[in-house]
C-alpha cells in the first residue's frame, strides 16, 4: 500500500492480540496439525492414532493393531503394545496418560529411550486428534496388571484416570476410540475403502505386524479385512505390478547405515521395470506414506538413472555418439518403493508429505547404486530388456518435444482452437470455468445457454486416445488432446506449469450414457497421468447433468437419480406424469442445459480427487490398460452390482 493511501478504519491495538492457549488453537487452526478439515484430514485422525501403534511395532513391542468403525461413527484403534503410561509425571504432577492426551508437545518421542525410531516427532499427533474430537475415550491395559481410563471432550478431560479392573492375562496395550467434532468437520463419514489402502501399505512397509479392519456399519454383515505380509516392499511391488508384465525379477536391497550425530538408519528399496508406460514410485519414511516424495526418493531416481546409464554404456546398449538417458527415459515403466527408518525424521509439515533430512539421498544412492548395478550386471536379459525400453522411451521423448514445438502457442491465443474454443470474457483465472463437453450438439446448446463473461465451452468430437495405452509423443498426436492442452495453457510433461492455468474450474460434462461415461473416462485417464498435479489442486469437476425431466400440468422437476425420480413420483401421486429420460445433453435447449447444469445456483458439481495414488494408479491401469483378464474378472464380480445398463 502507498504511505499516502488511506486504509480502511480497522482497529488495531493490545486489546486485538489473542493468545491461544492449549488446545484451542488446534480447534481454530486444525490446518495446521490435521492439513484442514476436509474428508483427506478426517482420515488423518485415523492415521495419527494408528501410526503411534505402529511405533510401538517398530520398537518390537506390538504386532497386533484392531481399526474398527463403529456404528455411532466413532473409530477404535487397539494395539498390544505397551500401553501409555498412567502413573504421575515426574515434573507436571499429572498422570502422563492425561499429560499424553490434553498438552502440545508432550510424548516418547523426543529422547531416544523409549523409541529408536518412530513416525510421531512432536508431540501434536494424538493431542489434536483429541482436541478435534467431539468425545474421546482412551483405556490401557498397563503393566501394573490393572486397566485404566480417561473420557474427554473436545480435548479437555471430563474424568480422572480411573483404575477400572485387574487384568489377569498378563496383556498390555491401548484402545482408543474417538468420535470427530462436527462443528470442525462438516463431512465424518470414514470411507472404508481408503482405510484399507493405507493399511495395505502400512502392513506391506512394516515387517511382523498383522492390521484388522473391520466396518460394523456395513450392512447386513460387517466387512473385515486383514493384512499381514512377509515379503514387505517387495511384496508390495509384486502386488503393484500384477495387471502388467514385468521384464525381470523384483530387485531387493536393504541395508543399515550408522551416521554419526545421527545414529542407525535402514534403508530399503524395491525396483521392478514392467511392459508399460506410466512409473509407480512410492516413497515411505518411518512407514509413514510421504506423497510429496523427498530425500530418499531423490536418491532413489538418481541412482536408478545413474546406474543405467554407466552399465547401458559398459554393455553397448548406449553408443559413443548417444547422450545419456534422462530421468524420464528412466522411469517409462518403473515400479519401485523406497522405504527409510530415520531416529530422527524432517518432514516439511506435521502432515508429514515430504521427507527433508539431506543425508538420507545419499544413502539411498550408494545402496541403490551397489543393487542395482549389481542385477545389471549379473542379470543380462533383465538388464537388456530396461536398456531397450530406455532407449525406446528416449526416441519417445525426442519425437514428443518434436510434436510439442508443432502445437506449441500462446495460451491466451484461441485463434489456435479454430471453430473450438468459445472463450469466456473474464481474465481472471480464478473465477473463470472450461467445460469440456462431447460434441457439436451438446457444445452448441452449451455456447448458447452459458454465461459468456467467466464460461468457456471446449467441443471435443469422438473419443479422445487412451492414454493410458501410449507413450506422451501419441499422445500429443492426437487433436482432440492437442486443443485440450492449447486451452488449458499449462503445458505437458516437462514444460507443465500450474500457474499457467487459465482456468480455475476445468469442468468434464458429457452425456450420461455408455459412451458419455467412456469419454469421461477417457479424460480423467488423460489427466491422471498427465496432469495429475490439476487434479490435486483441486481444479477438476465433473458435471451432473440430470437423468430425466418430469413435468405435470404446469409443474416441472428434474431428478439427478434414480431415488429423486422415485421420490418425484411419490410427491405427484396419482396426476398424469410426462417422463423424459435425457440421454445427451444436446437433447436440453440452452436454457435446460444452463438451469440444470451450467448455472452456479442450482448445479451439482463432483470435484475428483486422488485420495490414494496407488489405488488410483491399479484402477486406472485396471480398467484401460492392455491387460484383458483383470479388466474382464472386475466386469464378471461387478455385474451384479449395475443398476443403469445402457445396451
Amino acid at each position: 500500500m502507498a504511505r499516502n493511501a488511506q486504509p480502511n478504519d480497522v482497529k488495531y491495538d493490545e486489546t486485538t492480540i489473542e493468545h491461544l492457549s492449549g488446545l484451542e488453537a488446534v480447534r481454530r487452526r486444525p490446518g495446521m496439525y490435521v492439513g484442514g478439515t476436509d474428508i483427506k484430514a478426517l482420515h488423518h485422525l485415523v492415521y495419527e492414532v494408528v501410526d503411534n501403534s505402529i511405533d510401538e511395532v517398530l520398537a518390537g513391542y506390538c504386532d497386533t493393531i484392531w481399526i474398527l468403525l463403529r456404528k455411532d461413527g466413532g473409530v477404535e484403534v487397539w494395539d498390544n503394545g505397551r500401553g501409555i503410561p498412567v502413573g504421575i509425571h515426574p515434573t507436571e504432577g499429572v498422570s502422563t496418560l492425561q499429560l499424553v492426551m490434553t498438552e502440545l508437545h508432550a510424548g516418547g518421542k523426543f529422547g531416544d529411550s523409549a523409541y529408536k525410531v518412530s513416525g510421531g516427532l512432536h508431540g501434536v499427533g494424538v493431542t489434536a486428534v483429541n482436541a478435534l474430537s467431539y468425545g474421546c475415550e482412551v483405556s490401557v491395559k498397563s503393566g501394573d496388571g490393572y486397566l485404566y481410563r480417561q473420557r474427554y471432550k473436545r480435548g479437555q478431560p471430563v474424568t480422572e484416570v480411573e483404575r477400572v479392573e485387574e487384568v489377569t492375562d498378563g496383556s498390555t496395550g491401548t484402545t482408543t476410540i474417538f468420535w470427530p467434532d462436527r462443528d470442525i468437520f462438516p463431512d465424518t463419514e470414514f470411507r472404508f475403502e481408503t482405510l484399507m489402502q493405507r493399511f495395505r501399505e502400512m502392513a506391506f512397509v512394516t515387517r511382523g505386524v498383522t492390521i484388522h479392519l473391520t466396518d460394523e456399519r456395513a450392512e447386513p454383515f460387517p466387512k473385515e479385512i486383514s493384512f499381514y505380509f512377509e515379503g514387505g516392499i517387495g511384496s508390495f511391488v509384486r502386488y503393484l505390478n500384477r495387471h502388467r508384465k514385468p521384464i525381470h525379477d523384483v530387485v531387493f536391497a536393504d541395508q543399515s547405515f550408522e551416521v554419526e550425530g545421527i545414529g542407525e538408519i535402514e534403508v530399503e528399496v524395491a525396483v521392478q521395470y514392467a511392459d508399460y508406460y506410466a512409473d509407480s514410485v512410492l516413497a515411505f519414511a518411518n512407514t509413514i506414506n510421504t506423497p510429496d516424495g523427498g530425500t530418499h526418493l531423490e536418491g532413489l531416481r538418481a541412482a536408478l538413472t545413474r546406474a543405467i546409464n554407466f552399465y547401458g554404456r559398459k554393455a553397448g546398449a548406449l553408443k559413443e555418439n548417444d547422450t545419456n538417458f534422462s530421468g524420464d527415459d528412466t522411469r517409462e515403466g518403473l515400479t519401485a518403493i523406497v522405504s527409510i527408518k530415520h531416529p530422527d525424521p524432517q518432514f516439511e509439515s506435521q502432515t508429514k508429505v515430504k521427507l527433508m533430512n539431506s543425508e538420507v539421498k545419499g544413502l539411498v544412492q550408494s545402496l541403490v547404486n551397489d543393487a542395482f548395478g549389481e542385477f545389471l550386471q549379473t542379470d543380462s536379459r533383465g538388464a537388456r530388456a530396461i536398456y531397450d525400453k530406455c532407449l525406446t522411451s528416449a526416441r519417445a521423448r525426442i519425437a514428443s518435444k518434436r510434436a510439442r514445438d508443432l502445437i506449441r502457442s500462446s495460451p491466451l491465443q484461441s485463434t489456435t482452437l479454430p471453430g473450438k474454443l468459445a472463450d469466456c470474457s473474464s481474465k481472471d483465472a480464478a473465477s473463470s470455468e472450461l467445460y469440456i463437453v462431447e460434441g457439436d450438439s451438446a457444445g452448441g446448446s452449451a455456447k448458447q445457454g452459458r454465461d459468456r463473461h467467466f464460461q468457456a465451452i471446449l467441443p471435443l468430437r469422438g473419443k479422445i486416445l487412451n492414454t493410458e495405452r501410449a507413450r506422451l509423443d501419441r499422445v500429443l498426436d492426437n487433436k482432440e488432446i492437442q486443443a485440450l492442452i492449447s486451452a488449458l495453457g499449462v503445458g505437458i510433461g516437462e514444460e507443465f506449469d500450474l500457474s499457467k492455468l487459465r482456468y480455475g474450474r476445468v469442468i468434464i460434462m458429457t452425456d450420461a450414457d455408455v459412451d458419455g461415461a467412456h469419454i469421461r473416462t477417457l479424460l480423467l485417464t488423460f489427466f491422471f497421468r498427465y496432469m495429475p498435479e490439476l487434479i490435486e489442486e483441486g481444479h477438476l469437476y465433473i458435471a451432473q447433468p440430470p437423468l430425466y425431466l418430469i413435468k405435470s400440468g404446469k409443474k416441472r422437476e428434474y431428478a439427478y437419480t434414480e431415488n429423486e425420480k422415485d421420490k418425484l413420483f411419490r410427491q405427484f401421486g396419482d396426476r398424469k406424469i410426462d417422463l423424459q429420460r435425457y440421454k445427451g445433453l444436446g437433447e436440453m435447449n440452452p436454457d435446460q442445459l444452463w438451469e440444470t447444469t451450467m448455472d452456479p445456483e442450482n448445479r451439482i458439481l463432483l470435484l475428483v480427487s486422488i485420495e490414494d495414488a496407488a489405488a488410483a494408479d491399479r484402477t486406472f491401469d485396471m480398467l484401460m490398460g492392455s491387460s484383458v483378464p483383470p479388466r474382464r474378472k472386475y466386469i464378471i464380480t461387478h455385474a451384479k452390482s449395475v443398476r443403469n445398463l445402457d445396451i
